[in-house]
């Protein structure tokens, strides 16, 4: 799945932030994937209604979320920490887990909960 978001958010053009969501189950196991979000070089504006109406819409259990940052810095933005813990408390609300959230660069990635941030 890792690989399959990394694609996704560096595909070309690679000039502009962008967000993408997979959707699971409670095993874990894939039910769908959607774009979640586009932006400029240095921001993101994450659709976070139309993310969590497709994730009900798969009867989601959980979501991870991925993003790039052209900009080459694959450290989260203050901007991205807090979207992300309004997207896990609404989420959670919802009995859907954020289980990642994934930011991509050319060269790394970071996560989120790997950086105890969610």
């Amino acid at each position: 799945m890792i690989a399959y978001l990394r694609d996704v958010v560096l595909a070309p053009p690679a000039t502009h932030e962008r967000g993408h969501a997979i959707f699971v189950d409670s095993a874990r196991a894939w039910l769908g994937d959607a774009p979640c979000g586009i932006g400029s070089m240095s921001a993101l504006t994450l659709r976070m209604r139309a993310l969590l109406g497709d994730a009900l819409r798969h009867d989601a259990a959980g979501i991870i979320l991925a993003h790039s940052h052209p900009s080459g810095h694959c450290r989260p933005s203050g901007c991205d920490i807090a979207a992300t813990r309004r997207l896990a408390e609404v989420a959670r609300a919802l009995d859907i887990a954020l289980i990642d959230h994934l930011i991509f660069t050319p060269q790394s990635v970071y996560s989120m909960r790997a950086g105890g941030l969610l």
